[in-house]
């Protein structure tokens, strides 16, 4: 099996510097060994865990970026495992993808609704493996860039209303305290906190009081 360029393999990668992680579960020895296999060579880091409770253990101690499930396993069904996995707040958007075999007739229906993303079957075809894992940790990725694309402009927004906040202002210069306890124009303040641009000009009252002879002018033509 080739292993592909691990350059790419990061730019698909929820996070950037280390590979991602994923976590297999799975009764059969034989099958955590051979996926194992498949997802070391295409440059991820699998975490094999024989049964349901010690991949919960797993998943809370160091959350993967993905989980393969097994839906028939003793102790513990897959299922039951997915149930915990969405009800814990830290690990319900990690993606799950169910394993089961082609003879099994398992509920799909039940298990999207539970929250898996996809499932592979058995006997494992390598091809199938990477490209459904590869799928959902770029989708994953996706998911969490907008998330923070979406704090960042909220993050925005709650900058621009803090003009509708209380504005500390000088009642005798009308300079504006800003943050940090330096006083400044107002012009400096609003453009710091907005996107406004100010045009200068004088109101009627000003112009009589600083300028009385072209007030005056200014009424007489308006006579």
């Amino acid at each position: 099996m080739q292993r592909p360029n691990q350059e790419v393999m990061m730019e698909d990668a929820p996070c950037s510097n280390l590979a991602p992680g994923i976590l297999i579960v799975d009764d059969v020895p034989a099958n955590l060994e051979l996926l194992a296999e498949m997802l070391r060579e295409q440059g991820y880091e699998p975490r094999p865990v024989p049964g349901g409770r010690l991949a919960l253990q797993a998943a809370r101690a160091e959350p993967p970026d993905l989980i393969l499930l097994d839906v028939n396993m003793p102790e513990m069904t897959g299922f039951e495992v997915c149930a915990h996995l969405k009800a814990d707040a830290a690990l319900k958007d990690i993606p799950v993808l169910f394993i089961t075999a082609d003879a099994e007739p398992v509920d799909k229906v039940k298990a999207f609704a539970m929250g898996a993303v996809d499932y592979v079957t058995k006997p494992f075809q390598a091809g199938e493996v990477c490209a459904r894992v590869a799928t959902h940790l770029r989708l994953r990725k996706l998911q969490l860039d907008l998330a923070l694309t979406v704090g960042e402009l909220r993050k925005a927004l709650e900058d621009i209303r803090t003009l509708r906040g209380i504005i500390p202002i000088c009642a005798s210069c009308k300079q504006i305290r800003d943050d940090k306890g330096a006083w400044e124009a107002v012009e400096t303040y609003v453009s710091a906190h907005s996107e406004a641009q100010f045009s200068h000009g004088i109101c009627p009252e000003c112009m009589l009081k600083l300028y009385p002879e072209i007030a005056g002018e200014q009424e007489e033509v308006n006579i």
